[in-house]
């Protein structure tokens, strides 16, 4: 389930390029395509009446749902597209992908848990190769903006992990997706009203290909399908795993995006991303043990259950 949402996100990263080249920027974007997947997860509740029933909403589940529904599915996903539109995507995803790295050290900090010495031997490759990916021992041709886009991206979707493996222990993986693409849509309501939405942008094509066909695949297959499939994963893995076999996806964005926008790396960059892939995979299989104390991460204890079961091995990975 990880790697095939994995290549559905990884072409999306692509498909998403060509639509902000075609006139959208990120913020608009970003609102059609949680806007969009929203009512086609809403649709296909309602049209399922088992899991219509499942979309009743408990106050006391309302702080998880919004802290969730924020970070990990508007403001993740804007911050990449921010950082894809100012960097190769494959660079993009590289720094938006070290956050199973932060992952790792919330277990070891967070959770307290103990860790073999690996972990800080994981820490230090993922420096070193993100460092190689910047190159900065030449003249830095990142841009700044992107860079730090995609770091904010990794610090949100480190805690779409961790929300996400307790959301699933109350909801549904429909419900808890439509939920939280609802309270991301109302975000980009906000953030970029309907009214201002550029519609005329839709009838462009992009790389030869129709913008309204490049919509259409970032809301149904770079978002209702792939969302809907990691969500899932939460059942069977913990989110360490899911983040360290999330890793995938750099390694295939880098190759769409070589044959689709002819986004070639250097081989310092190269060298570099496959540094920061073996940092986290050491980092992500360096725990041991326990966490001595539970972590509290929102005011609603009863929402917030403990997942160190599943991450001590409870579920096979």
């Amino acid at each position: 389930m990880v790697l095939v949402s994995c290549a559905l996100f990884a072409v999306n990263g692509t498909v998403a390029k060509l639509a902000l080249r075609g006139g959208f920027d990120a913020p608009q974007l970003t609102t059609l395509r949680v806007t969009g997947a929203f009512a086609g997860l809403l649709m296909l509740s309602l049209a399922l009446r088992p899991h219509a029933r499942r979309l009743r909403v408990e106050r006391r589940e309302l702080p998880l749902l919004v802290v969730y529904g924020l970070a990990g599915f508007y403001f993740v996903p804007m911050l990449y597209f921010v950082a894809i539109s100012r960097l190769p995507v494959g660079i993009g995803l590289l720094f938006e992908y070290s956050a199973p790295l932060l992952v790792a050290l919330w277990a070891r900090f967070g959770q307290r848990q103990r860790v073999r010495p690996r972990l800080w031997v994981g820490l230090v490759a993922s420096l070193i190769g993100l460092a190689g990916v910047a190159e900065i021992w030449g003249d830095v041709h990142l841009d700044g903006v992107g860079v730090a886009a995609g770091f904010a991206a990794a610090v949100l979707l480190a805690v779409f992990y961790l929300l996400g493996a307790r959301g699933v222990q109350a909801r549904d993986s429909l419900s808890l997706s439509c939920w939280a693409f609802g309270v991301a849509a109302l975000a980009g309501l906000v953030i970029r009203p309907w009214w201002h939405f550029p519609t005329e942008v839709l009838g462009r094509t992009s790389g030869g290909v129709p913008v309204w066909l490049l919509c259409a695949y970032v809301i149904v297959f770079g978002s209702i399908v792939p969302y809907l499939l990691i969500i899932g994963a939460f059942r069977h893995l913990p989110p360490t795993s899911v983040g360290m076999i999330g890793m995938a996806e750099p390694v295939i964005a880098s190759t769409v995006a070589w044959l689709a926008l002819g986004e070639a790396l250097s081989i310092s960059q190269l060298a570099g991303g496959m540094l920061v892939l073996l940092g986290v995979v050491l980092a992500e299989t360096a725990r041991t043990g326990k966490p001595a104390a539970e972590p509290t991460l929102l005011s609603a204890p009863d929402l917030v259950t403990a997942t160190t079961a599943r991450d001590d091995g409870g579920r096979s990975s």
